[in-house]
């Protein structure tokens, strides 16, 4: 199975720094090797590109303009009478996704017009996304990317927002017929959406381009309490063969460093130690944070504490090694579930 693989999302964490490159910075520093820039548009995209390469950071997605934020307007996909401008900012985010060697786009689908119901709205505003997706799918074809369609609650988030749930972003991809579209999962939005998370993972597994985590209710980290079992749904991706990327798209709480992730050499077996074809983490594995992984370590006393060993099993929500019994020994981790 290949190992999951993390980005942060820098509009939702990291945000105590103003700076864009900054929260690049930091997202390294914390342990990711990706990072989603929704929002690049206020910085030149050869900069953050520099910046990105300096922190070893892979950018795996932008949004695709929203418009005129200060109207209320969330993205133009679906709202008619703005293909114009739709086209415009798609052109937009392309430059800044080649430049930024980002391979994702999401093509946001936009709010219903004011004064207008879902109702009386829907048929038009499907046939304008139809529309303005085909046309994206085939300047993204020649760039080689991507496009996405993220479906948005409607019960918390935003009321007014056209895609709301991934049936029907699904049947709006299938009316497309286009292989370079798929489908952006948020965990948080489908969970308050529709639940049943198991069945919709499985079922439209072979649409999803991408995925974004955040706890429901509060949107915090998923190891934070709350209605969705991260834990299993982190081992349900794997074994589905999931290989793409997963969206950190959450406020946190507490301590802004709290993603430390292991190194993904961790993830890359789950039988247990050895013996049984673990693959021990390296040394710097040592400080950082173990995330809602079961793990197997092995602790060999230092010289002059003889030759004693100790192993253990455990099931860690959070674990950081100065909590371990054996602080000061050599370590070796092997990791049995997501760390």
């Amino acid at each position: 199975m290949a190992p999951l693989r993390f980005a942060a999302n820098l509009d939702w964490l990291f945000t105590e720094r103003p700076a864009l490159p900054e929260r690049l910075e930091a997202a390294a520093r914390a342990g990711f090797r990706a990072a989603e820039v929704p929002g690049p548009y206020g910085w030149c995209p050869t900069l953050l590109r520099g910046a990105a390469d300096r922190a070893g950071l892979d950018l795996v997605l932008i949004n695709t303009p929203p418009g005129d934020e200060d109207k209320g307007e969330k993205g133009l996909g679906a709202v008619p009478g703005c293909q114009a401008a739709f086209r415009e900012g798609l052109a937009l985010a392309v430059k800044y996704a080649k430049t930024l060697g980002c391979p994702r786009i999401h093509l946001m689908a936009g709010r219903l017009p004011a004064g207008t119901e879902q109702a009386a709205m829907a048929l038009e505003m499907e046939a304008t996304f139809i529309e303005n997706l085909r046309y994206a799918a085939d300047i993204l074809a020649q760039e080689d990317m991507t496009g996405l369609l993220e479906p948005m609650n409607s019960r918390i988030t935003d009321p007014r927002y056209f895609l709301t749930t991934p049936h029907q972003a699904a049947a709006i991809l299938e009316k497309v017929g286009r292989p370079n579209l798929r489908l952006q999962l948020d965990i948080f939005h489908c969970q308050i959406m529709d639940g049943n998370l198991t069945q919709n993972l499985e079922m439209y597994f072979p649409l999803i381009g991408h995925i974004q985590v955040g706890q429901v209710p509060g949107r915090h980290e998923p190891d934070s309490p709350g209605e969705v079992n991260f834990p299993y749904l982190f081992q349900l991706l794997e074994s589905l063969g999931y290989e793409g990327y997963v969206g950190c798209e959450y406020t946190p709480q507490g301590d802004k460093q709290h993603m430390h992730l292991l190194p993904e050499a961790c993830w890359d077996r789950r039988a247990g130690p050895p013996a049984a074809g673990g693959v021990p983490c390296p040394t710097q594995s040592r400080g950082r944070q173990l995330l809602w992984g079961q793990v197997w370590v092995q602790g060999s006393a230092p010289p002059g504490r003889g030759s004693k060993t100790a192993s253990l099993q455990l099931w860690a929500r959070a674990v950081t090694w100065p909590s371990l019994p054996w602080s000061g020994w050599e370590h070796s981790i092997w990791a049995l579930g997501p760390c």
